[in-house]
């Protein structure tokens, strides 16, 4: 289930979050490098699009993108942008089979507790075609926490997570590491990685 303190600091910051964090992200390298691997027109998934920026960039980029959050601030936001599908639901919601040539869930698996991951994982390999694309951004280090602005944190080594993508028949690679400012003011370091079958 969602973490209800979470998502009450989103829906009250959405409109922060995507003034912050809502710029052009068409540069960004992993995500040029996830839709140079992905076929031409792509149907993707942002599983916890957040303001929807990303998925724009998708979109401008020729894909066809399905956009879902767990906040219905952010959702709110998202759904402003044109050329993308929007719709709130949990990670937990996500149903479709086969349907996605990639999924980009980046930095808000992060947001699950740890006993809740095997199952996303696993519902995101379901709802990949055969050979489908996996992007997740995760913060790094371990355990669990709240942040100063009470938001709920998974904190994950790249083994424990490529451990876990293994497992479901997922091979990780392409990982980055970097670390930045959150919309708590911060430095956190990250990574990401892709992953496919």
């Amino acid at each position: 289930m969602a973490d209800l303190q979470t998502l009450d600091v989103y829906d009250a910051r959405a409109a922060d979050y995507a003034q912050s964090f809502g710029m052009d992200h068409g540069k960004d390298p992993s995500l040029r490098d996830f839709i140079a691997a992905l076929p031409k027109r792509a149907r993707v998934l942002d599983l916890g699009c957040g303001p929807g920026s990303w998925a724009v960039a998708m979109a401008q980029a020729g894909l066809s993108v399905d956009a879902v959050d767990a906040s219905a601030g952010m959702v709110e936001q998202a759904q402003q942008h044109q050329g993308i599908t929007v719709w709130q639901a949990r990670f937990d919601q996500i149903e479709a089979e086969a349907i996605y040539d990639g999924i980009w869930a980046n930095f808000s698996l992060l947001h699950a507790p740890r006993d809740e991951m095997p199952g996303h994982l696993a519902r995101l390999k379901r709802a990949l075609k055969p050979g489908g694309l996996l992007h997740i951004g995760l913060k790094q280090g371990q355990g669990e926490a709240r942040d100063s602005l009470g938001r709920f944190y998974t904190y994950y080594t790249v083994p424990e997570l490529t451990g876990l993508l293994r497992a479901i028949g997922l091979e990780p690679t392409a990982i980055r590491h970097g670390a930045d400012k959150g919309l708590d003011g911060t430095v956190a370091p990250w990574f990401t990685l892709t992953a496919h079958d």
